[in-house]
């Protein structure tokens, strides 16, 4: 429950009633926060459910935090999305960080491409670990991707998707917050102001920092800059697979967008992702 109403609506999708739920999900809660929470809430579920093994998937505190929880109980750990590598330990933060320590917990390891497995190689994990698996995100992503869609979204039912160039916006990552939001929000702006036949959505991050910010920045252009809120799956899935272009710094919508067909620009400065 660390983004309580991202996961509910994602959990009633895939039919997934779950047993335990550590509910951490609290307003202006940090890193400190999310890793102490997890760590004693997992504590607790891990002596109740007695696991054989314990999955936690990618790069998320959450995950981290997992692993260390099944790690305290002598647990084996087997981290799906494994071996996603930038070698700069501040970028993407904390997610960096938290895929390599969940790789020296980890005993199975999951990796989606031969690359993956190189980068863990190279950090001598053992070959008999390592499974290469292919993408999970891609199979989900697929399953829910209907041309007939028709969006939950009211808003997005009138956008001209035949005529116009629309580009698909995110922007959310720690390490863009502040200044480089700002340079990001400013350039979209120009974008949009000069080429006509361009329309940007951008659903926006929960974090109140970056809808003041946006709010701010796209002010008295909303007719080609359309500041919505934050979409359920099956909506966004099939509205990147709609678009012309995406412009993200999320890491997932960079594995999703080329499975789509459509070009992305990064808004990092590093990528882990192939």
């Amino acid at each position: 429950g660390q983004h309580r109403e991202m996961l509910d609506q994602v959990l009633q999708l895939f039919e997934i009633t779950p047993h335990y739920d550590l509910n951490i999900m609290k307003q202006g809660q940090d890193l400190y926060d999310v890793t102490s929470r997890v760590l004693l809430g997992m504590r607790d579920v891990l002596r109740e459910a007695q696991p054989d093994v314990v999955l936690v998937h990618g790069d998320t505190t959450t995950s981290t935090a997992a692993a260390l929880a099944a790690f305290y109980q002598q647990i084996p750990v087997g981290h799906v999305e494994a071996g996603l590598r930038t070698h700069n330990i501040y970028s993407p933060w904390p997610e960096e960080m938290n895929r390599q320590i969940t790789g020296r917990i980890a005993t199975y390891n999951f990796a989606p491409t031969p690359l993956s497995k190189a980068n863990l190689l190279r950090e001598a994990v053992t070959e008999e670990s390592i499974t290469v698996t292919g993408n999970t995100v891609i199979d989900a992503l697929l399953s829910v991707v209907d041309e007939k869609h028709k969006f939950q979204e009211k808003s997005l039912n009138d956008i001209d998707f035949n005529n116009k160039k629309i580009i698909l916006l995110t922007a959310h990552r720690r390490e863009n917050w502040g200044e480089p939001m700002k340079d990001i929000f400013a350039a979209v702006r120009k974008l949009a102001e000069e080429n006509d036949g361009v329309e940007i959505i951008f659903p926006m991050h929960r974090n109140p920092l970056i809808r003041e910010l946006a709010a701010n920045s796209f002010e008295g252009i909303e007719e080609k800059i359309h500041l919505i809120e934050p979409l359920e799956y099956v909506d966004f899935a099939n509205l990147m697979a709609k678009c012309y272009l995406i412009m993200t710094d999320s890491g997932g919508i960079q594995e999703e967008a080329p499975a789509l067909g459509k070009p992305v620009m990064v808004l990092r400065t590093e990528t882990e992702r192939p």
